[in-house]
C-alpha cells in the first residue's frame, strides 16, 4: 500500500495565496514570486468556471511574463489585436478584477492559450510529485507512519474489501487472488563482531538487535586534529556558549580516541550569514597566517548554524570543499545549547572519518575471514544518480562513485561527484576519453581515478571488484549494466594491458512495496521492540526471482513504522559468490557505517554514493532565471480558443551542454567529506 499527497482542488487565486503565504490579490507579483507560483502549477491540471455549463479542462504549462492586462492577441486573419480583459468582458461578460496578475498558459507550447487566474479552479485527485517542505514531510509521516500489525490488519482489510473473487475482470482471465499474505522462509543472519582500539576497556564489540553505543570503547583508528577554528552564524549563542560546546566536544573527540588539540587557532569568531563567502576566506586567511610560519594546515572548521538556516549550509560546504579545500562539520543552535553527551559522541564520529579516520572495522575483516573479500585486494564501489524534482527541467543529474581505499579493513571510501545530462540514469563519467594535442588519446574518468587512488593508498591494485549500484529501476537494469560494466572493463584495461579483475555487480533498491511481517508479532524472538523483523532478516525464495539471484535484506532495527526491506539484484557475478556469501558480506558491511552505531538499510556504500550526490546539489549554482516562460503576441489564443500566428516552442534543455561542477580539492577527495 503506498501513500501520497495531492493537491487540494482550490481555486488557483487561493492556491496561489497559500503557497506565497500572504495576501497578494493587491500586489504585483515579484519575479520570486513567479517562479515558485509556475514551479508550483507547471503540469497541473484545472478547469474554467466562466462558461456557465462548459467546464473544460486544460494543463498548465507556465505563466505570461507580462500582467493579464498587457496581453493581446490577434482576432483575426489581418492581426486585429484584442486584450484580454476585453475579449473576456465582451464574449463572456465577466470582468478581471486581478488584471495585475500574470496569466496561466494552458494548451501545448506551440499554440498556448492565455487563461486568467481567477476563472480557474484546480481538478480533484491529482497526486503532488514535486518536493514536499519538511513540515510537509511530518504531516504526511505523522498519518501514514504504521506498527507492523496495524500496516498487516490495513493491508487484509483492503483486500477484503475490494472483494478480487467477485471481480468480473479477474474471473475473465483466470485470475485468483488470496486473502491471506504469501508464507515466505525467512533466515536472521548474526550481526558481525566490531574491533575498537586495544586501548578502550571494550576492545571489541557484538551489536544487539542492530545497535551498540561509544561508551567504553575508543574508535580503532583516531584521526589528528592539532589546528582549527569555530566560526558561529547563529545570533542566539553567545561567544561563551560557542566556548564551552567547542571545549565539551573537543573533549568528546578526545575521549572517544582521536588526537585532538582542545585550543582552537583563536577563540570562536561570530560572523554574518549573508555574508558567509566572506567570513570564511577572511577566517581561512587569518588562520593560515599565523600557521603558515610553522609549516602546519588547518585541519578543522566547527561551524555553528541557525535552526533554519536556507541556503546557508549549502553555501558553505560549496565554499569549503571546492575553493578552500576545509573539512567543515556544521551543527544547529539547537544541538550546541543542549549540549548532549550522545550527540556529541555521534559529531565526534563523522568528524573522525572526515580528517580520515577509522571509527570501527569487522573482526573479521582483520583476520581475514570474509571469503572473496580478505584473501586478496578487493575494491568495493558505491554509486548512484540523484535526479532534480519533478518540474526542474533544466537541471543536471549528479552522479556519484564511492570506493573502498583500505583492504582488508574495507571501511574508509573516497567519493567522486559529477554533473550529467538532466535525467540520465547512465553514468557517463565512469570512463571517458578525450583528444590533447600534444598528447593525443588521453583516458580517464571515476573508475580509473579510484583504482589508482586505491593502489596508492594500499600499495596494491585491486584483484577483485565489487559494485553496488543504487538507485536503478527493473526496466533499466540490462541498460546500465551494459553501459556501466563495459566502462569499468575499459577504465582497468587502460590502467595495464590485460588488466581485467573479476566484477560483481549487484543493484540496491530501495523503492519497492515489499514489506515482511513476523509470522508471529508477539514472538519476541522473531521481532524487535518496534514490533519489525529482526535485523538481519533475508529472504531469497518465493517472491524472489525465479532463475536470476536476488534477495530481500532487512538489515537495520526498525524505529519508526514499518521495516522497508533492501532488495538486492546481482547482474553480474564474475566472483561466484554464493547466497550465503553475498548475503553475509552486505549484511556485515551495513554495521561499518560511519555516521551512528546502528546497523543501516542499505549497504554504505551506496549509502555514500547517495550522501555524496546529494551534497553535490549544492555545489551547482542557484537556479534564479525562469526558463519556459512565453511572452504575450500572437502565439496565444485566449479562453480557450486557439489563435492564428506563428508557432514558438522552448528549447529542451535536456541537450543543452551540461556545466561541470567545480572541482572537489585533492585533500577532500581523498576523505569522506560527505559525512
Amino acid at each position: 500500500m503506498s501513500s501520497n499527497a495531492f493537491i487540494e482542488p482550490l481555486p488557483v487565486i487561493d492556491f496561489v495565496t497559500q503557497l506565497l503565504n500572504r495576501d497578494v490579490t493587491s500586489r504585483i507579483l515579484s519575479d520570486s514570486d513567479r517562479v515558485k507560483i509556475k514551479k508550483a502549477l507547471r503540469g497541473v491540471k484545472v478547469e474554467v468556471t466562466h462558461r456557465e455549463n462548459v467546464r473544460r479542462r486544460y494543463r498548465i504549462f507556465g505563466l505570461t511574463s507580462q500582467a493579464t492586462r498587457e496581453l493581446t492577441f490577434p482576432v483575426d486573419e489581418r492581426g486585429t489585436m484584442k486584450s484580454v480583459v476585453e475579449y473576456f468582458y465582451e464574449t463572456y461578460g465577466f470582468v478581471i478584477r486581478h488584471s495585475q496578475w500574470p496569466c496561466l498558459q494552458v494548451g501545448n507550447q506551440q499554440r498556448p492559450n492565455y487563461l486568467p487566474m481567477e476563472v480557474c479552479r484546480i481538478i480533484e485527485g491529482q497526486r503532488y510529485s514535486k518536493r514536499l517542505s519538511d513540515d510537509q514531510i511530518a504531516a504526511l509521516l505523522k498519518v501514514t507512519c504504521q506498527r507492523p500489525h496495524e500496516r498487516e490488519q490495513d493491508i487484509m482489510q483492503t483486500v477484503h474489501h475490494n472483494a478480487y473473487h467477485d471481480d468480473p475482470y479477474a474471473k475473465e482471465f483466470g485470475i485468483k487472488i488470496s486473502e491471506n499474505l504469501a508464507s515466505v522462509e525467512a533466515r536472521i543472519l548474526p550481526a558481525p563482531w566490531l574491533k575498537y582500539h586495544d586501548t578502550g576497556r571494550e576492545k571489541d564489540c557484538l551489536p544487539q538487535v542492530g545497535q551498540w553505543n561509544m561508551v567504553n570503547k575508543k574508535m580503532v583508528n583516531g584521526g589528528v586534529v592539532n589546528n582549527w577554528i569555530c566560526i558561529n552564524f547563529s545570533r542566539k549563542v553567545h561567544d561563551s556558549v560557542a566556548c564551552r560546546f567547542c571545549h565539551e566536544l573537543a573533549q568528546m573527540c578526545h575521549i572517544s580516541g582521536m588526537a585532538f588539540n582542545p585550543e582552537p587557532v583563536f577563540p570562536p569568531v561570530t560572523g554574518r550569514s549573508d555574508q558567509v563567502e566572506r567570513v570564511l576566506k577572511t577566517q581561512y586567511h587569518d588562520a593560515m597566517t599565523k600557521l603558515q610560519p610553522q609549516k602546519k594546515e588547518l585541519d578543522l572548521l566547527i561551524v555553528i548554524l541557525p535552526d533554519k538556516n536556507g541556503s546557508l549550509y549549502g553555501d558553505l560546504k560549496r565554499i569549503c570543499e571546492t575553493d578552500l579545500g576545509i573539512i567543515s562539520q556544521c551543527c544547529l543552535t539547537r544541538n550546541v545549547f543542549e549540549m548532549q553527551k550522545r550527540y556529541l559522541a555521534n559529531v565526534s564520529l563523522k568528524i573522525n572519518v572526515k580528517v580520515g579516520g577509522r571509527n570501527t572495522v569487522l573482526v573479521d575483516a582483520i583476520s581475514r575471514r570474509i571469503p572473496l573479500v580478505t584473501d586478496r585486494p578487493t575494491i568495493i564501489f558505491g554509486a548512484d544518480v540523484t535526479h532534480p524534482q519533478p518540474g526542474e527541467d533544466s537541471r543536471p543529474s549528479i552522479a556519484a562513485v564511492v570506493a573502498s581505499q583500505d583492504w582488508p579493513e574495507i571501511t574508509k571510501y573516497a567519493g567522486l561527484v559529477c554533473a550529467q545530462a538532466h535525467r540520465q540514469e547512465l553514468i557517463q563519467d565512469l570512463y571517458k576519453t578525450w583528444q590533447d594535442p600534444v598528447r593525443g588519446t588521453m583516458t580517464g574518468g571515476m573508475i580509473q581515478e579510484l583504482l589508482i587512488s586505491f593502489r596508492r593508498a594500499t600499495g596494491q591494485k585491486p584483484q577483485r571488484i565489487i559494485f553496488y549500484r543504487d538507485g536503478v529501476s527493473e526496466g533499466q537494469f540490462y541498460q546500465v549494466l551494459l553501459y556501466e560494466l563495459d566502462a569499468i572493463r575499459k577504465a582497468c584495461a587502460s590502467l595495464e594491458p590485460n588488466y581485467q579483475p573479476p566484477v560483481t555487480f549487484v543493484v540496491v533498491q530501495k523503492r519497492h512495496h515489499t514489506r515482511l511481517f513476523a509470522n508471529n508479532h508477539r514472538n519476541r524472538h522473531s521481532v524487535d521492540t518496534s514490533g519489525n523483523i529482526l535485523p538481519g532478516t533475508v529472504v531469497d525464495s518465493k517472491i524472489c526471482h525465479p532463475t536470476e539471484f536476488d534477495f530481500y535484506l532487512c538489515s537495520h532495527a526498525g524505529v519508526k513504522g514499518t521495516s522497508r526491506p533492501a532488495h538486492y539484484h546481482v547482474l553480474w557475478d564474475e566472483n561466484y559468490f554464493t547466497a550465503d556469501g553475498l548475503q553475509s558480506l552486505t549484511n556485515n558491511l551495513c554495521y561499518t557505517y560511519a555516521r551512528c552505531t546502528r546497523s543501516v538499510s542499505i549497504v554504505p556504500p551506496a549509502y555514500y554514493a547517495h550522501l555524496a550526490a546529494f551534497r553535490a546539489r549544492f555545489y551547482m549554482e542557484p537556479e534564479s532565471s525562469d526558463p519556459g516562460s512565453i511572452s504575450s503576441g500572437a502565439a496565444a489564443g485566449i479562453g480557450g480558443m486557439g489563435g492564428a500566428g506563428p508557432r514558438r516552442t522552448r528549447v529542451s534543455c535536456a541537450n543543452a551542454a551540461v556545466r561541470p561542477l567545480p572541482a572537489l580539492k585533492e585533500n577532500i577527495k581523498r576523505v569522506m567529506f560527505y559525512c
